[in-house]
């Protein structure tokens, strides 16, 4: 008797051995990409035990896994023995997102310098806010920052009520974001940073860009209150050298 692979239009089956090595490779990518993201957020980089720890893996998979990242210059071994971020990272995060800071960061120079504040760019991943941009006033003696990368949940903060205000109304919503709606700026004490205020701005949303906002921080309440006119004019800005 022909098997039923045999007969015109009968129903095909994976192999058990085909399933396997799709989860398999499910698994090894996700642990690659994770290791990735460990070594990225490490300031003073990871060494094969410490990324063995984190994931919670034999040292022998830590260390194939930064192998790889490593032949394709995601990260770099230096001479400590430590791996951190390599230059293929940064190719990876040019596209779209560079395009963003490179048409920001001026503008944030100047603003930061003008209002003598920390003033960040955020973008909305998933259901987070991440700092793609900080900029800090110079020759300033005490500023409240934060790194490139930081993110927070969008619940909390002016960034996020800003990133929030710029889709659409929800019932449910905070009255920070109904009030940053209706201003068109948000503004918050305390929620991400205790005794810092925030103001944030959202950019006009556009096609191919995540959403994004400006925001600055300050533990000046004499700044927070004026910042406003001065981050809108920033984020109209922006908008132009995007064209």
């Amino acid at each position: 008797m022909p098997s039923i692979e045999h007969f015109p239009g009968a129903l095909e089956f994976t192999p058990m051995d085909a399933v396997r090595s799709t989860a398999t490779g499910s698994q090894t990518l996700a642990r690659g990409l994770r290791a990735l993201e460990l070594v990225a957020e490490a300031t003073d980089g990871l060494t094969v035990q410490d990324l063995a720890g984190r994931l919670d893996v034999h040292r022998s998979i830590a260390s194939r896994l930064l192998t790889t990242l490593a032949d394709f210059r995601l990260v770099i071994r230096t001479p400590d023995g430590r791996y951190r971020a390599g230059s293929g990272l940064a190719a990876l995060a040019a596209g779209i997102q560079g395009t963003l800071r490179a048409a920001a960061e001026p503008v944030m120079h100047e603003l930061a310098a003008e209002l003598g504040a920390t003033v960040s760019l955020l973008v909305v991943e998933g259901q987070e806010a991440v700092a793609l941009a900080v900029v800090e006033p110079p020759g300033a003696s005490y500023v409240l920052s934060f790194r490139t990368g930081s993110r927070h949940p969008l619940e909390r903060g002016s960034a996020g009520a800003a990133l929030l205000a710029a889709g659409p109304a929800d019932g449910d919503e905070r009255a920070a974001v109904s009030e940053a709606r209706a201003r068109g700026y948000a503004s918050t004490f305390g929620e991400v940073e205790p005794g810092a205020y925030g103001v944030a701005v959202p950019l006009p949303p556009r096609a191919g860009l995540p959403a994004a906002c400006l925001n600055l921080i300050t533990h000046r309440a004499d700044v927070a209150e004026s910042a406003a006119p001065a981050l809108v004019t920033a984020a109209e800005r922006i908008t132009q050298n995007l064209g």
